[in-house]
């Protein structure tokens, strides 16, 4: 698929039950079985929906031929939610939400980027490490509950990254917030 055939922007309400649809799904793929259970217990249907309108302002979405195609949330220096509906895995889709969530990153002053992936989740760690992300190692991530966190096994990847004057710019795919 051609660049030129993704569109990035930023989400709107309306984008909320296509973007729980696709997180859910994407989250079931890669951490059914890789995380507590105690955090697959709450991260039930609702908890997506509800999720995805609070977190409207800092998402940005893919769309293909005008279909939501996949989301990105950033949060200061951390990429902190990245997936792509499963007919539209393997078509780029990741890798452009990637770069945007890095250019936001670094647009926020950050040198730095960070994200946390569980360790059996091939998928993602390929695509990361693909895009020049780094295991940094082990950690603990205290994943939101209902009533506080779970701590969840994952790896830390990093990327440092350019100034933002340094970033360039091809002007369809910067996004205002």
């Amino acid at each position: 698929m051609a660049d030129s055939e993704i569109n990035l922007r930023p989400a709107r309400p309306g984008d909320a039950p296509a973007i729980a649809e696709i997180w859910q799904v994407g989250w079931r793929d890669g951490h059914l079985g890789r995380v507590p259970e105690q955090l697959v217990a709450v991260r039930d249907a609702e908890s997506f929906r509800t999720r995805a309108v609070e977190r409207v302002d800092d998402t940005t979405v893919a769309e293909v031929g005008g279909e939501l195609a996949g989301f990105v949330m950033v949060v200061a220096d951390e990429l902190e939610q990245a997936y792509v509906a499963g007919s539209h895995r393997g078509t780029g889709v990741a890798d452009r939400l990637i770069a945007e969530a890095e250019r936001q990153i670094g647009a926020g002053g950050h040198p730095t980027a960070w994200l946390a992936v569980v360790p059996g989740n091939a998928r993602a760690r390929r695509c990361y490490e693909r895009n020049g992300w780094i295991d940094a190692g082990p950690f603990s991530y205290e994943a939101s509950a209902d009533r506080g966190t779970v701590a969840v096994p994952c790896h830390r990847y990093e990327k440092a990254l350019t100034s933002p004057s340094a970033q360039g710019s091809t002007a369809p795919e910067r996004l205002q917030r």
